[in-house]
């Protein structure tokens, strides 16, 4: 168990608090967007002090940034969709800046009136501050809406108006999208007083993970392990990410046919995610078990040829892989800021199932509280190395459970590449934890304490 699971707890008491104060979403202003793989920018600010712009900007970005001691301008500004060339101007009140490229850490951003060299100031970003990085990726005019048994969701919808695009029938939750927000905030009030709603939920966005490289040389080929027949009860991984190809070396009999939430994949034969960490969790399951093993990888994208997938997503994977398809470990390699509820409440009940979760922290360095990772009852695992000390790039907080290697070899269509992240570091320890279940044949709880013989916990860094 985490050793904060107090402070999460108060974490969701005080969301729902909120929720029930305001009654009904504010209005997605006063808030800075930051589309990192498509290197785009919406702002709407009123006002802000120029530290906490840049706080925010190192939060989404990763990025270092240093200031000029003294500069302390209010910055306001308002525009959708810039490239970061035009954006970083108008977010920085017309200042000098300077980005620059580093070698295997994040480009440091310098703000300064006189010279670079007077931005000595670093600018550091805390929980906190990070926590607020989530508010950007609420879907506007959409509600996930949870019935009580016996309820009718499409005469609820056509009362309030709304479409019903998304469905998990056996957990009686809905998504509904609305033609704006008036319509969303009187629908949200009307849902809060009609007995049949058992809750009401936001809908959050969840980008892609991110991509792989080609290898120009290698000599690691595809993991050796060979599939064998699984025994009674045999261990499952739900694969929460975008779809996953055909395996090479003959590894494809180790995949059960793959369930979409989110439509077809995205055309094209480029290399998927998914297909990454399913190679990455065989290999960290050929440490374990050898040669042979009858664990079986279920597939599950939630992403299909979408950009970004949603919490509602997420959820109806999670409940697809667990309760209809008798997953007993999930793997998470994606997360997000975005503090959902509901997602949060389908993870805790899979765990009661006795379903081992993990998830990867996150690539911000910093202390960014990422989700589901963060919360108490999911193993959330950084990159880094054999003594437990973090790569630069990756997420350093407190609710790191884990320490895993953030790079592995994987194999597509003859060529090998490379990819890096938190994912690939999850990905290992879940095939790892695999490979315990399968051979240790013992309750979660035990799988977990064995995997952490396995694997470091972060090392202890002086303050």
């Amino acid at each position: 168990m985490k050793r904060y699971c107090l402070n999460m707890g108060w974490l969701m008491l005080a969301f729902w608090v909120w929720l029930g104060a305001a009654g009904l979403a504010q209005p997605a202003t006063n808030a800075l967007v930051w589309r990192a793989a498509q290197e785009r920018v919406d702002a709407d600010l009123r006002d802000w002090p120029l530290e906490r712009v840049l706080k925010e900007i190192a939060a989404r970005s990763g990025w270092q940034i240093f200031i000029e001691p003294g500069i302390q301008p209010t910055i306001s500004a308002k525009f959708k969709d810039l490239p970061l060339g035009e954006a970083l101007p108008r977010l920085l009140d017309q200042l000098n800046f300077a980005l620059l490229p580093q070698t295997n850490r994040p480009p440091h951003l310098y703000v300064f009136r006189t010279s670079l060299q007077e931005a000595t100031q670093p600018v550091r970003v805390t929980p906190g501050d990070a926590n607020a990085a989530g508010h950007d990726k609420l879907i506007p005019n959409e509600l996930i809406v949870s019935l009580k048994p016996g309820a009718d969701i499409d005469a609820l919808a056509r009362a309030l108006g709304a479409e019903v695009v998304g469905r998990i029938a056996g957990l009686n939750a809905y998504r509904l999208r609305f033609k704006d927000e008036a319509q969303t905030d009187l629908a949200r009030r009307t849902l809060a007083e009609t007995p049949e709603v058992q809750a009401v939920d936001n809908n959050y966005f969840i980008d892609r993970p991110p991509g792989t490289r080609q290898v120009l040389s290698t000599s690691l080929g595809p993991p050796q392990i060979r599939p064998r027949a699984p025994g009674d009860g045999g261990v499952v991984v739900g694969l929460i990410d975008t779809a996953v190809q055909r395996l090479e070396g003959g590894l494809d009999a180790f995949l059960l046919p793959g369930v979409s939430v989110a439509g077809e994949p995205a055309a094209g034969g480029d290399l998927t995610h998914g297909k990454a960490m399913a190679e990455t969790l065989l290999r960290g399951l050929q440490t374990v078990a050898g040669n042979q093993s009858g664990v079986r990888i279920l597939p599950v994208d939630v992403y299909g040829a979408n950009p970004t997938t949603t919490t509602f997503e997420v959820g109806r994977g999670v409940y697809e892989a667990v309760n209809q398809h008798g997953a007993t470990l999930l793997n998470l390699s994606l997360g997000t800021e975005a503090n959902s509820p509901f997602l949060f409440n389908l993870l805790r009940s899979a765990s009661e199932q006795g379903v081992l979760i993990i998830a990867a922290a996150g690539n911000t360095p910093g202390t960014t509280l990422t989700l589901p990772a963060a919360w108490p009852w999911v193993i959330a695992v950084t990159a880094g190395n054999r003594a437990g000390q973090i790569d630069p790039w990756a997420n350093r907080a407190d609710f790191v459970d884990l320490v895993g290697p953030g790079t592995s070899i994987v194999h597509h269509d003859g060529q090998a590449y490379y990819v890096t992240g938190t994912s690939s570091a999850t990905a290992h320890a879940t095939g790892l934890a695999a490979g315990l279940a399968e051979t240790k044949n013992k309750p979660p709880a035990e799988i977990e304490a064995e995997l952490r013989k396995l694997l470091p916990a972060p090392a202890k860094t002086a303050p």
